[in-house]
């Protein structure tokens, strides 16, 4: 469920029209409902009532510092995987005994600053992190919490580029060396080994491999048991799919909760979870103007003013996203169009071949499901400004990340002394 819908045939987000703002700010813009983000954190929460549960949000689903102020607020901790969105977490006020720092090629400098900043556990991910990991830890006098990620082999995730969980996947440590490196962590004076890690993929639309993942992890903690491991916790990541159209319909968070309660009971384990585009995703739009209709020979485009370096999901991933008119016209003709934009790039699209409403240059037109991935992925390709974001909280808005100027996008640039 989100908070966009039409009033009068006119878009809104909460209480306020799209159209309106648009016409004031300009386009593109993403534009996110605070009451989605928090009803979302929420339902995902309510569903492991009863549990120990820590839910940690995964922060470069949309790392705008005000999302991360309303997850703050609403509890939850922070998935990081770098030192930035660790800056970017506790500067929201997410405390540091709720953040948890994931990824896969962790510097001593980011090992550093989390150790200092007092996380909750580190997910290793490799052997030769481990070691680097308790270096940098002596060096400091203190002592790492670490869960070592996992790789169960278990395929998943809605597209080849998200699926994190096969044995050909850069993530974790291979299944069968995962007995040998937690003897290992046994030994490093430094490391306090905590729990178990695993995540296989996102977008997963189906329950069947989150059981298959996590019935190994269980089995996997009841050996480590019995080599002497004290573990204590299972992070069990995210991954959980929304319904970005096209007839998907994911798992409900209670169905998926009433699973992980099933297998993990007897474990006696704190879960961790790190759920982002199950929050985000349907969280937010992006909404951007019809700038041209051309007829091609084979094809009809709409053109419009945000580009893959606003979006770059349908590119990157093939992602589908609905597309709606901001201002909706009962009476409209349908075709057929792709939806394109101004980027000098083939793959610069939104849709293709997409059954649209018929639209005159100048109307506005809404990018839904835009929430997750969407502005934390942008860049500034082709010289393009990072476009704003808005949060709106009933009938207020709020510019939360402003255009920036040319002047402010090269300011970290210099001409060399020999050029004058």
């Amino acid at each position: 469920m989100h908070h966009f819908d039409y009033r009068d045939n006119r878009l809104h987000a909460e209480d306020v029209d799209i159209a309106a703002l648009a016409n004031k700010i300009g386009t593109p813009f993403y534009i996110y409902s605070e009451a989605t983000f928090r009803r979302h954190v929420k339902v995902f929460s309510n569903a492991f009532s009863g549990t120990d549960a820590l839910v940690a949000y995964s922060v470069k689903a949309n790392s705008n510092l005000a999302v991360l102020r309303i997850l703050a607020s609403e509890g939850t901790g922070a998935d990081v995987v770098s030192a930035g969105e660790l800056a970017r977490a506790l500067h929201a006020g997410i405390p540091a005994d709720k953040i948890v720092f994931s990824g896969v090629g962790k510097t001593t400098e980011e090992m550093e600053a989390a150790l200092n900043a007092g996380i909750y556990q580190f997910n290793v991910e490799s052997a030769p992190e481990l070691e680097a990991l308790d270096k940098v830890a002596g060096e400091l006098k203190k002592h790492a919490p670490v869960a070592i990620r996992v790789n169960p082999d278990v395929a998943a995730g809605g597209h080849d580029k998200i699926s994190t969980g096969r044995k050909e996947d850069k993530f974790g440590v291979a299944w069968g060396s995962a007995r040998a490196l937690y003897a290992r962590a046994r030994e490093l004076e430094n490391i306090e080994v905590k729990g178990v890690d695993l995540h296989i993929g996102s977008q997963i639309a189906d329950l069947a491999p989150f059981e298959a993942a996590f019935k190994k992890a269980a089995g996997l903690i009841a050996d480590l048991r019995e080599d002497g491991c004290r573990i204590e916790r299972l992070d069990l990541g995210g991954g959980l799919g929304i319904p970005y159209g096209a007839g998907e319909i994911p798992p409900h968070p209670d169905d998926y909760a009433q699973l992980i309660k099933r297998v993990t009971a007897p474990l006696d384990v704190q879960l961790i979870f790190e759920p982002g585009r199950m929050i985000a995703g349907n969280a937010g739009l992006l909404v951007t103007k019809l700038v041209y209709v051309k007829e091609g020979e084979a094809r009809k485009f709409m053109i419009v003013d945000a580009g893959m370096n606003d979006l770059i999901r349908p590119a990157l991933y093939d992602a589908h996203h609905d597309i709606i008119p901001v201002t909706r016209d009962l009476d409209a003709k349908n075709d057929r169009y792709d939806v394109v934009g101004p980027v000098c790039e083939s793959s610069d699209f939104i849709a293709k071949a997409r059954t649209l409403p018929d639209m005159k240059p100048g109307e506005f037109m809404a990018i839904m499901s835009a929430g997750a991935y969407g502005a934390s992925q942008s860049s500034q390709y082709n010289s393009r400004p990072l476009i704003p974001e808005i949060l709106v909280n009933g009938d207020e808005y709020a510019i939360i990340r402003r255009r920036p100027t040319f002047d402010e996008m090269t300011a970290l640039e210099r001409y060399p002394e020999w050029m004058g």
